[in-house]
């Protein structure tokens, strides 16, 4: 692997994290989206690019949870090596001095197998080479491996994270900061809400990508993640416009290239068609609409109070009904739940012919109770730590 990424003409490997599950959906965007050479593996996808595929895949990937640039590749067989080996990498070129770093570290399969120990090496490296102030890292969450979601808190430090995998050393820079998932525009969210990434991914694999001019539907909109998400993609808009990434407090930011790529990231052009959001929670409704605005889509999102029952198809084509109800395990026992998506089966099933239906829950009974032609195969992934399917349907008759 390179191991001068400040290089314009060495290319480097990127890796854009995903919901376990959800990489083959990632992939197509990414192939969509025009990066070098997607390659799917576990927990994401790798690209290869320099800087500003770096910052373009923060600012146009929807699905990507965050974007790490792999500065560095070595193997390590003992500390002693680590040490010296880590200080081969052109930090300085990478780094500045005078922002925080925090260095965090996972082994597996290796002879290095104390990742404190790892770490304290790295972070060694870092302070004497280059005389960043280190910050030290927040404890990890059990399970999450170097290439999972960072440690977040109001610092800016930038995070290392170095991955001893046979004893091979990957250190990579956490190019996004917060999760991407934090598009900036969300002040409310409901209980259990949907994360925007998920919810992008979600919405490509039932083949929704906005090229068509279809309406979107959320029957239980809850904060309006999927109704807005929706409109944007429809709309053109990218999902980082309106924040903040990591990337910009490292040496190799250039600040005209980065405002030359963002462009005018918040010119929307106007969809062909309108996206629908309702709830029976008057205040989830409110919540959605603020939200909307927000985002800049208010124009072209409905959001109305009304139960399941009372929902009937927008005038204009069919389109895509796409619902994220309660689940057993999230808010109340999934058998009493059992009435509520027999009813929205029935609903969809007489009033939405010709739509297309997609159901994320957790239990088969419960997508059993729709009674819907659902297809085999769905897609399962972690949603708030809850093994969730997108159960989905072809064209309904």
């Amino acid at each position: 692997m390179n191991t001068d990424p400040t290089s314009p003409a060495q290319p480097f490997e990127i890796f854009l994290v995903a919901a376990p599950g959800l990489e083959p959906v990632l992939c197509a965007e990414a192939s969509d989206r025009g990066f070098t050479n997607p390659t799917m593996v576990k927990g994401g996808v790798t690209v290869t690019g320099g800087w500003p595929e770096v910052w373009r895949a923060n600012l146009e990937l929807r699905g990507a949870t965050r974007v790490l640039a792999r500065i560095a590749s070595f193997r390590a067989l003992h500390l002693a090596q680590l040490d010296k080996r880590a200080r081969r990498v052109p930090w300085a070129e990478i780094l500045r001095a005078d922002v925080p770093v925090r260095v965090e570290a996972s082994c597996k399969a290796s002879r290095i197998y104390h990742a404190g120990a790892a770490a304290q090496r790295i972070e060694r490296a870092i302070a004497e080479e280059l005389g960043a102030p280190i910050v030290k890292a927040a404890p990890k969450k059990t399970g999450k491996s170097a290439d999972r979601d960072a440690p977040e808190d109001d610092t800016r430090a930038v995070q290392i994270k170095a991955r001893i995998d046979d004893d091979l050393c990957t250190i990579s820079v956490d190019s996004s900061g917060e999760s991407l998932h934090k598009r900036g525009h969300k002040e409310a969210v409901n209980k259990a809400p949907m994360r925007e990434t998920l919810a992008a991914l979600f919405l490509r694999q039932c083949g929704y990508d906005g090229r068509e001019p279809v309406p979107v539907v959320d029957p239980m909109c809850g904060s309006g993640t999927f109704v807005i998400e929706a409109a944007e993609i429809a709309a053109g808009l990218k999902p980082g416009r309106s924040r903040s990434f990591a990337f910009e407090q490292l040496a190799t930011f250039d600040p005209a290239r980065w405002q030359s790529l963002r462009g005018s990231t918040g010119t929307a052009t106007p969809p062909a068609v309108r996206f629908y959001g309702s709830d029976r929670d008057a205040g989830a409704v409110a919540m959605s609409r603020a939200n909307a605005e927000r985002a800049g889509v208010g124009a072209w999102t409905d959001f109305a109070h009304h139960a399941i029952s009372d929902l009937t198809p927008p005038e204009g084509p069919p389109g895509l009904v796409i619902v994220n109800p309660p689940y057993g395990a999230r808010i109340g026992e999934g058998k009493s739940l059992i009435p509520l998506y027999h009813a929205m089966g029935q609903t969809l099933k007489t009033r939405f012919a010709g739509w297309r239906v997609g159901i994320i829950t957790n239990e088969a009974a419960l997508a059993k109770a729709t009674e819907l032609p659902f297809q085999e195969g769905g897609v399962s992934v972690s949603n708030g730590g809850i093994r969730v399917t997108l159960y989905q349907t072809g064209v309904l008759g």
